[in-house]
């Protein structure tokens, strides 16, 4: 069983060196929505902050490495542009890719954009 400061410590994600390389300061934007993110601590005003910093972390701080879910989405072409734009980690992040429709987006990414 996994005790309460384990369970906070995989929440939280990584302290010491590793957490320390920068600020994590994120613009996440699709259609005319945007929210900014920070991560460790989790915080902005993303309304899923610690699962979207979680999201991210699995994929080294690139939304290019996300490894997207298996869920169906109907073939209707209504493209969707999402972008992200500042600092994981003090590292320049800047990425931008244009989805199918909403549901493509919502499945290639988890919750980072929903917002």
């Amino acid at each position: 069983m996994i005790g309460l400061a384990t369970a906070f410590a995989v929440l939280a994600g990584p302290t010491g060196p590793a957490a320390a390389a920068g600020p994590t300061e994120l613009t996440l934007a699709y259609e005319a929505k945007s929210v900014r993110l920070t991560c460790a601590p989790a915080g902005g005003l993303h309304p899923k902050a610690v699962e979207a910093c979680a999201t991210l972390r699995g994929a080294g701080g690139d939304p290019a490495n996300l490894k997207g879910g298996d869920s169906l989405c109907i073939l209707l072409y209504q493209p969707v542009t999402a972008s992200v734009k500042g600092t994981w980690r003090g590292k320049t992040v800047k990425w931008r890719q244009t989805f199918g429709n909403g549901c493509e987006l919502t499945r290639a990414t988890g919750v980072l954009f929903d917002f």
